[in-house]
């Protein structure tokens, strides 16, 4: 069966009123926008989407919405992890009666468990949701690291068909592509490795990125996967300053930062995210500029 999840996917921000709610019809908006742009995937309420400030009805309504803008254009992945395995399979069970096609799992963070937990939470997600589900693993948010061995084991699980890895270890995302199943994707959590990533037998990237460039990302990886190395290298080195800068600051405020200068979303965050510092914004502005992206 060929997995569904290869190239770009787009891990989206998530648009606020001034007064905190979620402004629906820019998140409409923004997937239309994404789409046009070919991106191959949406990944709505994950790190960069704030989820973790949702209500229950929030998440159900942002997946909803994405949903219907999409319109089966794009397939969507929906973040549903969470440190505590119950409420792991509860958010996956919204995001499959909200009409998601996968869920990406991060590992459990803050306590911490051993290998032997982490493939007992993810096999316990997997019998009791009935979705497809990618592993995400990003050792410098959790505290933890999904193990390349215990990647693979869980890469048997006919349920579990890809992991998003942000590790930033190249011999580790290495090991996992030189002994993964053919249909079991490795797609980059990182903007700035995804080449590199690709280069070495990847598949794709969840990308912050592309939020904010998504024409131009979407061409880089796709002629990385082609294997036009050269016409990726030049699309990596020309947006690699502003890679590091969506970073500059704790995602996905320079994301949405650049969104707000783009005039695309209004400039709000949920605590205990909040603005980001006019020198920081300042670099910002002038990158965008350089590029001709405003």
């Amino acid at each position: 069966m060929k997995n569904e999840f290869c190239g770009v996917g787009t891990a989206l921000i998530t648009p606020f009123f001034d007064d905190g709610s979620i402004d629906y019809k820019t998140l409409e908006k923004l997937v239309c926008w994404q789409i046009e742009s070919g991106v191959d995937f949406l990944v709505p309420c994950g790190t960069t989407g704030e989820t973790v400030n949702f209500s229950d009805s929030e998440y159900e309504k942002v997946i909803q919405t994405v949903v219907k803008s999409a319109n089966r254009k794009a397939k969507i992945l929906v973040g549903s992890g969470s440190n505590s395995t119950q409420k792991t399979i509860h958010y996956s069970q919204i995001a499959a009666k909200s009409g998601a096609d996968a869920i990406l799992v991060v590992t459990p963070y803050y306590n911490k468990p051993t290998q032997n937990g982490l493939i007992a939470h993810f096999e316990t997600v997997a019998t009791n949701v009935d979705l497809p589900i990618i592993l995400y693993n990003v050792p410098g948010r959790t505290g933890v690291n999904l193990q390349p061995s215990t990647t693979l084991q869980l890469s048997q699980n006919p349920k579990i068909i890809g992991v998003k890895e942000a590790s930033g270890n190249l011999s580790q995302i290495m090991e996992i592509v030189s002994q993964k199943p053919k249909d079991f994707v490795l797609l980059s959590g990182d903007d700035s490795l995804t080449l590199a990533i690709t280069a070495c037998g990847g598949n794709g990237v969840i990308s912050v990125a592309s939020n904010v460039f998504p024409k131009e990302f979407a061409k880089l990886v796709h002629f990385a996967i082609d294997g036009k190395i050269p016409e990726a290298q030049e699309l990596q080195y020309r947006f690699l300053k502003l890679m590091d800068l969506l970073f500059i600051e704790s995602n996905p405020i320079p994301a949405k930062t650049c969104l707000v200068l783009m005039d695309k979303i209004s400039e709000n965050f949920r605590l205990p995210l909040v603005k980001m510092s006019d020198s920081n914004k300042i670099l910002l502005s002038n990158e965008l500029i350089n590029l001709n992206l405003i």
